[in-house]
C-alpha cells in the first residue's frame, strides 16, 4: 500500500520541483495534500494547487503570469462614477468562509462545477484560521450618498453580494477567486483591496492568469522568470 503523503505544519516546508523541472503547459508537480506548510511552501517557490474534484492535486507555475504592480491599478471615469455613489459597502476578514464558498458556487460562463473542492475549501479556512488567508467581502446597503476616496469600508449587513479571497506572504497577495452577484461587486472588492494594500506598502498582487477582467483593470502579463524575481523580493530573500 503506498503510504500517505505527510501533514506538514505551518511552521515547516518542503521543496517542489524547481524551474527546470516545469512541463510546457506550466505543471510543477502532482499529488500530495493541501496541509498548511505544503500550500505555504507551494506559494513561496511560486506554485499554486489548482484541479477538478476527480484529478489528483496538480501545481502550477505557469509561464506567463498576471499580476497588479505599484501605481498600475486602472479605474474607468464610470467606475469611478460608481465608487462614489454606489450603496456597496466593504470589510476585511468578516466572512472568510461565505466568501470562499460563493466562489466555489457562483455559476460562470463555459464552466462545468468548480475547482474548489471541500478538500480546497477546508484547506484555506484552516489557513485563514492561521492568519494566512484573507477575504474582503461586499455587503449591499440602502446608502447611497456621496462617499470620499476611500470611503467605502464599512459595516457587515445581511450576506455578501461579492468579494474575493486569497493569500498574504510578505508584500505579496495571492489573489485565488472572486464572486459578484451585483454590478461591479467583485471590480468594487479589488480595487478597494488594491487601495489598501497598496497602503500597506505592499509590492505585488498575484492573479494568476490572465482575463479580459484582470487586463481592464491594469493587471500585466509578466514572465515566470520576472515572476519569481518579484516574489523572491516580496518574501524578502
Amino acid at each position: 500500500m503506498e503510504e500517505a503523503f505527510p501533514y506538514i505544519k505551518e511552521d515547516q516546508r518542503i521543496q517542489f520541483p524547481g524551474e527546470d523541472d516545469i512541463d510546457e503547459s506550466g505543471i510543477a508537480g502532482v499529488g500530495g495534500n493541501l496541509s498548511p506548510g505544503v500550500l505555504l511552501s507551494a506559494y513561496e517557490q511560486g506554485l499554486f494547487p489548482w484541479y477538478g474534484p476527480d484529478e489528483p492535486i496538480i501545481w502550477w507555475n505557469p509561464a506567463e503570469r498576471a499580476v497588479f504592480l505599484p501605481g498600475k491599478l486602472h479605474i474607468s471615469q464610470s467606475m469611478k462614477r460608481f465608487l462614489n455613489r454606489t450603496n456597496l459597502t466593504v470589510t476585511f476578514n468578516q466572512d472568510f468562509r461565505s466568501v470562499i464558498s460563493a466562489c466555489r458556487e457562483i455559476e460562470r460562463p463555459g464552466q462545468d462545477g468548480t475547482w474548489i473542492t471541500d478538500e480546497m475549501l477546508e484547506a484555506y479556512c484552516n489557513l485563514h484560521r492561521l492568519g494566512y488567508a484573507h477575504s474582503v467581502e461586499v455587503w449591499d446597503t440602502d446608502d447611497t450618498s456621496e462617499k470620499p476616496a476611500g470611503g467605502l469600508v464599512g459595516e457587515p449587513v445581511g450576506e455578501p453580494v461579492g468579494g474575493l479571497y486569497g493569500l498574504q506572504l510578505g508584500t505579496a497577495f495571492f489573489g485565488e477567486s472572486m464572486f459578484s452577484r451585483v454590478p461591479n461587486a467583485s471590480k468594487t472588492a479589488l480595487i478597494i483591496l488594491y487601495r489598501h494594500l497598496m497602503d500597506l506598502g505592499m509590492t505585488m498582487i498575484d492573479c494568476q492568469v490572465m482575463n479580459n477582467h484582470l487586463a481592464s483593470l491594469g493587471a500585466v502579463e509578466i514572465s515566470r522568470s520576472e515572476y519569481m524575481k518579484l516574489l523572491q523580493t516580496a518574501l524578502g530573500n
